[in-house]
């Protein structure tokens, strides 16, 4: 039986609210970002109107809020990762829009003992999250982001600190080593030693090795990644876990597999292929670092984060996580150009899977989540916004200057002492023992001791 409609000279109020819904659908559409990857000012455009939208969400820089500090459901350290993002936006661009909110985030929360430990934070900060805002003050001083005022804290001194702080807390009582998650005992996660903590002391101090040709830096880095691989935290495959409990030796893995987790690893090898001249044990460990990254790519080359997204489970933190990949990768780029190639490829397909997520929004320029999707699937957050933004201004890398040390140009002042001089930090010399073989043999010795029990990959989460 077919149906006709109702006989009428106007349309029905179910009739207005479908053109309504159609017309604000084309509204959208006319809005949503365009982005020509051989255009590297279609690129800036794109990535200002992503930016922007990402900036909405931030209120620190109002009278009466904290600088540096996101609303809920937030956490501490995303927003360091957002002035990274906005250090490379500046870089990458040359548009300083938001370089003075940069500055005034990154030295409020420095905290008073510039070291990234704000009294505020002691119930939430882990090592990773203290390490997030110690890279992007590494991206600052690598990047000659504007210098802060002389009477403040100083790029890479900010980055030495974050770095001898993790180095003094390299734990040898358990696992044979190895940053805990969390940097205080009352804080959910002190019992659990992870990857994205240990990551992101190899990649800090692979990356001050690189800047200041300080070997001390290198030997930890050698360090770090010697015990990963000899835990099991990354395996012969080159996969990165996500970490296990040490009250068991870490001897139970989370088998979950982040794309942030690679990435940390990734552009810190590349960082000590560059450091080493080339050697080709750094060669062979950032390609093989980034030959099973293909996990985290469909076949058409588009990120995604494997864990989380196909199943809709990822958390306020896990949707940033591509944005960190994604500089990451960018960066790898200059340190180790052998991988250019590769890397590009995958870049360009993601961002234009990306940029097709960006119509959301009363702007339609709120970026989704899944970018394999073709369309926004209605998810929005400084997470997604971040993560398209990296994305769009990586494919910038070839039009800007690698990182400059301190003997190619850098200018921010450095200080091998920083963060070991306030009332009950440890004294300086805790930062700067060699490392010994036999320090690195320890953690070869622990493999062989280790009983490797395999447990299912859902028992921790990396979010607080």
């Amino acid at each position: 039986m077919k149906c006709f409609a109702r006989s009428s000279s106007h349309p029905s109020p179910s009739s207005w609210a479908t053109l309504l819904s159609a017309a604000l659908l084309a509204m959208q559409a006319v809005q949503a970002i365009q982005i020509n990857l051989d255009d590297p000012d279609s690129i800036k455009k794109a990535s200002k109107a992503v930016a922007t939208e990402m900036m909405s969400y931030y209120t620190g820089m109002n009278p009466g809020d904290v600088p540096g500090n996101l609303p809920a459901p937030y956490y501490w350290w995303e927003a360091g990762a957002m002035f990274g993002a906005l250090i490379d936006y500046w870089f990458y661009t040359g548009d300083s829009t938001w370089n003075d909110i940069t500055t005034q985030g990154m030295l409020w929360q420095a905290s008073p003992t510039a070291n990234f430990m704000p009294p505020n934070q002691s119930k939430t900060e882990g090592n990773d999250d203290q390490a997030f805002w110690g890279i992007a003050a590494m991206s600052a001083a690598e990047r000659n982001f504007p210098n802060p005022p002389p009477d403040q804290p100083q790029w890479l001194a900010l980055a030495q600190a974050v770095f001898n702080g993790q180095a003094f807390r390299w734990d040898m009582q358990s696992c044979g080593g190895g940053l805990k998650w969390q940097i205080f005992t009352w804080n959910n996660g002190y019992n659990y030693k992870n990857t994205i903590s240990n990551g992101c002391f190899f990649n800090i101090a692979a990356r001050l090795a690189k800047y200041t040709n300080n070997q001390t830096y290198a030997d930890w880095a050698e360090k770090v990644w010697d015990w990963t691989t000899a835990i099991g935290f990354m395996t012969d495959k080159y996969e990165f876990w996500d970490g296990a409990d040490d009250t068991k030796n870490c001897s139970e893995f989370n088998r979950i597999q982040w794309t942030y987790n690679a990435g940390v690893y990734l552009l810190g090898a590349a960082n000590m292929y560059n450091f080493t001249n080339g050697d080709p044990k750094w060669k062979d460990r950032t390609q093989r670092i980034l030959d099973a990254m293909d996990i985290f790519f469909t076949e058409k080359d588009v990120m995604y984060e494997r864990a989380c997204e196909t199943v809709n489970t990822c958390q306020v933190d896990q949707r940033s996580f591509k944005a960190y990949l994604s500089r990451w990768m960018a960066a790898t780029t200059q340190m180790a150009p052998f991988t250019y190639d590769q890397i590009i490829s995958k870049l360009r397909a993601s961002a234009m899977a990306a940029a097709q997520t960006c119509t959301g929004g009363d702007k339609g320029t709120s970026c989704g989540l899944k970018w394999t999707q073709g369309s926004w699937d209605g998810s929005k957050g400084i997470g997604e916004q971040m993560s398209a933004l990296e994305v769009f201004q990586s494919n910038l890398i070839t039009k800007v200057a690698p990182p400059v040390t301190n003997s190619t140009g850098g200018t921010s002042q450095g200080d091998n002492s920083a963060g070991t001089g306030s009332k009950g930090d440890p004294q300086p010399k805790v930062y700067t023992d060699t490392i010994t073989t036999a320090d690195r043999a320890g953690a070869g010795i622990l493999t062989g001791l280790m009983l490797i029990t395999i447990v299912g990959s859902t028992g921790w989460m990396m979010y607080e």
